[in-house]
């Protein structure tokens, strides 16, 4: 019996399985850092055998729920843009960023723990919520309720505060202050104000 090709779609019992297992990694490495592998397993319902044919180690399995909570952040910012016009659907997006950022917490701190050991994977970048941020602004751009020209550096580097916020404390008014801050920035010089 022929092997299937590693780019074939997982069967639909297998996807399930693996999104079982990501929602439950994700709240589980948010709330300690070194969670076991097999309490994760056991939580989501999956045999050792199921679980590590999706993530043979735990490197694996830290790097892909940060890449499927990036996603799923910057997959918000398209549903938003459907739904909302570009100014509301910026700042909607940029609170969702915001308790990405605060409530995970234990995941950046178990992201540290595997790509800060010697021949550790590398930190994946936020590519995908970096275009979000682009899509994002050039819908505000085009709308003309922000200054022409902000680039999604500019956007994190304006919003760089987020993560100076203790997310073990109230944060959600300091971060919403800031977020109000930037908000106003972004909108100095818009030719439609």
């Amino acid at each position: 019996m022929s092997q299937p090709k590693k780019d074939a779609p997982l069967r639909l019992d297998a996807q399930r399985n693996r999104e079982r297992i990501l929602r439950v990694a994700m709240a589980e490495l948010t709330l300690r850092a070194d969670a076991p592998l097999s309490t994760i397993a056991k939580k989501a319902g999956v045999g050792q055998g199921t679980f590590y044919r999706n993530f043979p180690h735990r490197e694996a399995l830290v790097l892909e729920v940060y890449r499927y909570e990036m996603q799923q952040v910057a997959d918000a910012a398209g549903e938003l843009l459907r739904t909302r016009p570009p100014e509301r659907a910026l700042r909607e997006w940029m609170d969702r960023l915001a308790r990405f950022a605060l409530t995970k917490a234990g995941l950046a701190d178990a992201i540290r723990l595997v790509t800060s050991a010697p021949g550790g994977p590398a930190k994946p970048g936020p590519t995908p919520v970096m275009e979000a941020a682009g899509a994002l602004l050039r819908a505000c751009e085009d709308a003309g309720v922000v200054r022409p020209g902000v680039t999604s550096d500019d956007f994190f580097l304006a919003i760089a505060g987020l993560w100076q916020i203790d997310p073990h404390e109230d944060w959600e008014p300091r971060a919403g202050r800031l977020l109000d801050l930037v908000m106003d920035g972004l909108r100095a010089g818009a030719p439609g104000r």
